[in-house]
């Protein structure tokens, strides 16, 4: 077992599975800082994006449905008092995302890869490509690459940025299949495809830290706690936004804790760093190497920006 798998070097923090985002950030004053959540409007991402306005940050979340962000904005304001933004957003939608970057204005201190989509019937964008690929990966890889120029901004001002990027133990269901990434030419199954995405946002972070730490710009993968969905729908308003604060925690702690200055490309579950490990055999915790090989992630991004570039956005 290697070092890093045995925990000679794995990052510990004082937090853990049961830890809020709140408490992951007491003490902490986020005063002037901008940061970005998409899909902001339910679960992981609102209570993210409440822990961040709570403590001081100018927060933006996005929303595919304006409706359903703008209740969750007036809802963080009751809570935090603080002002929040909602710019439309469909990471399925190229003109959308373009959108978004051109209309983006100041420097970005923190860019929360929240939205996604999990296990749907085959679908396909006006490109082709498949819906969970397209919509969890390359629709943030285009958001990113886009809003790169205001996160190196903010780490002039602020000597770092960071871009957090959702992930999940899905990911042990597949790495990405570079040979058929859209399920072209072999039956589509949800559940790898979802894996796939899942390990594409993973192999994100560690090449986007090695591009672009030499401009101030950090990346980690996230792996969230349990979340709240439609099954506990008729839990209580508080026991449903609890579970959720925990959920938060590890990307709170990855978008804006001091104690992960200078530090990226890496997997963070339970607010610490995951264990590598050959199966996840509780079918949560741990990370597989394929979500953190530096020549898979390489590839990807090559990959990536040949997709764009076949295919360039417009933001009219």
């Amino acid at each position: 077992m290697s070092a890093r798998a045995a925990g000679a070097d794995r990052l510990v923090t004082p937090f853990g599975e049961r830890t809020t985002a709140v408490e992951v950030l007491a003490g902490v004053d986020l005063s002037g800082r901008a940061m970005l959540v998409t899909g902001g409007s339910s679960g992981i991402g609102r209570a993210t994006a409440q822990a961040l306005a709570a403590a001081g940050a100018r927060v933006t979340i996005t929303s595919r449905s304006h409706d359903d962000g703008m209740l969750a904005a007036a809802s963080i304001e009751r809570a935090t008092g603080a002002a929040v933004a909602v710019p439309p957003l469909d990471l399925a939608d190229s003109g959308s995302i373009a959108r978004l970057i051109a209309g983006w204005e100041g420097p970005l201190d923190a860019l929360v890869l929240n939205a996604g989509v999990m296990a749907p019937p085959l679908a396909r964008t006006p490109e082709g490509w498949e819906s969970q690929f397209a919509i969890n990966h390359l629709g943030h890889f285009r958001l990113a690459l886009g809003l790169r120029a205001a996160l190196a901004e903010a780490a002039v001002e602020r000597g770092e940025a960071r871009i957090v990027s959702l992930s999940s133990s899905g990911h042990g269901s597949s790495p990405v299949l570079f040979d058929d990434p859209h399920f072209e030419r072999r039956p589509y199954d949800a559940g790898v495809a979802y894996g796939q995405s899942k390990t594409a946002n993973a192999l994100f972070a560690v090449e986007a830290d090695r591009r672009w730490r030499a401009q101030g710009i950090r990346a980690n993968a996230v792996m969230p706690g349990g979340a709240w969905t439609r099954l506990q729908r008729h839990w209580p308003a508080g026991r449903q936004e609890a579970i959720a604060a925990q959920a938060a925690a590890t990307s709170v702690l990855a978008a804006a804790s001091p104690l992960l200055a200078g530090i990226g490309g890496r997997y963070l579950e339970d607010c610490g760093e995951a264990e590598l490990v050959t199966s996840i055999a509780d079918g949560v915790h741990g990370v597989l190497a394929h979500a953190l090989d530096p020549v898979a992630a390489e590839q990807l991004w090559e990959l990536s920006v040949a997709m764009l570039e076949e295919h360039p956005a417009s933001p009219r």
